[in-house]
C-alpha cells in the first residue's frame, strides 16, 4: 500500500510517510533553523524541499518550515489581498496592511526577505550567512509586487535568484531555502562536498567523472586514474580556472584581483542590476483579486 502524500502546508511541513514524531515539540525545534514563508499558495510547500536530503533533514528536525497564508489575512468577504496601482497601470499590487498582518504571524527575530525582481542577487556567501543564523522569513511575490511602504516600514531586504522571469515567488523561495539548508551542519552526508563545489573558493567546480573508465569512446582523463593525488589536485585546479575563465569572466576577474566573489559580487551587482526577475511575472495577475 502506498504511503500518503506529503502534507503541503500548515504550521510546519513534514513527510507523513515517515515514522510519527512530535515535530511541534518546542524542545526539538527550539534550536532548528526556521523558514517562515508568506505565500498565496501554502500548498506549494514543502514541494521539492520535502525530498532527498532537505526532506530528511526537515523530518529529523534539523530545520523547520512554516507557511503563512496571505489569503487568510485578506480583507472583506472575498479575502482581498491586493488593489490597483496608485497612479494607474496594469495589474494589481499586494496591500501593505494585508502583508503586515501576515508578517506579524512570523517570528519577529528573523530577518525578512522579499523575492523581488529588484533585489540583490543571491550568492553563496549570502546563503552561508543565512545558514549561520536562526532562520528567515520569506515573502513570495505575485501580481505587480507589494506596496513599497511595507518594505520601507519593516526594513525588508529584496533578493533575486537570477535574470529571468517566474510567475511567482514560491519557486524562488524554495531555491533560497535549498541553497541555505544544505549548508546547515549534518544536512549533507559528506561535509567535504561543500568545500569542493562551485563558488566555495571563488571558482567554478572542476568536471566530474565516474565509472566506466571509457564510455562511447570517451575516456576518463588518465590523471584521475593515476593515483597521484598531487597531480589530480593540480588538474582539478587547472580545470576550475579554465571553466571559470570561459564561462564566468566576472568571477575570474574578481578571483584574479584577490577578491572572494561570493562575498563581493552582491554589492557590486546591486549597482548594475537592471531588474532581475526572481519573484514574479509582471504579466501574471491570474484574475483580478476582487
Amino acid at each position: 500500500m502506498s504511503s500518503p502524500p506529503p502534507r503541503s502546508h500548515g504550521r510546519i511541513a513534514v513527510r507523513a510517510s515517515l515514522a510519527p514524531r512530535d515535530l511541534m515539540a518546542p524542545a526539538e525545534l527550539a534550536s532548528a533553523w526556521a523558514a517562515h514563508v508568506v505565500t498565496l499558495f501554502p500548498e506549494a510547500f514543502p514541494g521539492v524541499l520535502g525530498l532527498s536530503l532537505t526532506g530528511r533533514a526537515l523530518a529529523e528536525g534539523l530545520w523547520s518550515l512554516r507557511t503563512i497564508g496571505l489569503r487568510d489575512h485578506g480583507l472583506g468577504r472575498h479575502r482581498n489581498v491586493d488593489d490597483t496601482p496608485a497612479g494607474g497601470g496594469a495589474g494589481m499590487v499586494i496591500r501593505a496592511d494585508v502583508l503586515d498582518a501576515a508578517l506579524r504571524q512570523a517570528d519577529p527575530a528573523l530577518p525578512i526577505l522579499y523575492l523581488s525582481p529588484r533585489g540583490r542577487p543571491l550568492t553563496q556567501a549570502r546563503a552561508r550567512a543565512l545558514a549561520q543564523g536562526r532562520g528567515v522569513t520569506l515573502i513570495c511575490g505575485r501580481f505587480e509586487g507589494v506596496d513599497q511602504r511595507i518594505l520601507d516600514a519593516r526594513g525588508i531586504e529584496e533578493i533575486s535568484i537570477g535574470d529571468y522571469v517566474l510567475t511567482g515567488g514560491e519557486l524562488a523561495a524554495q531555491v533560497l531555502i535549498d541553497a541555505t539548508v544544505r549548508l546547515i551542519p549534518r544536512v549533507l552526508g559528506n561535509q567535504d562536498s561543500l568545500a569542493e563545489e562551485s563558488f566555495s573558493h571563488g571558482l567554478l567546480e572542476h568536471p566530474q567523472y565516474t565509472k566506466p573508465a571509457e564510455w562511447e569512446g570517451r575516456r576518463v582523463p588518465d590523471v584521475l586514474l593515476s593515483g597521484n593525488h598531487a597531480a589530480i589536485a593540480q588538474w582539478r585546479a587547472d580545470e576550475a580556472a579554465r571553466l571559470t575563465k570561459e564561462r564566468r569572466p566576472d568571477l575570474w576577474r574578481a578571483y584574479q584581483d584577490g577578491i572572494d566573489p561570493a562575498k563581493d559580487r552582491s554589492s557590486r551587482a546591486h549597482h548594475t542590476n537592471r531588474g532581475t526577475a526572481a519573484s514574479h511575472d509582471k504579466d501574471d495577475c491570474d484574475e483580478p483579486d476582487r
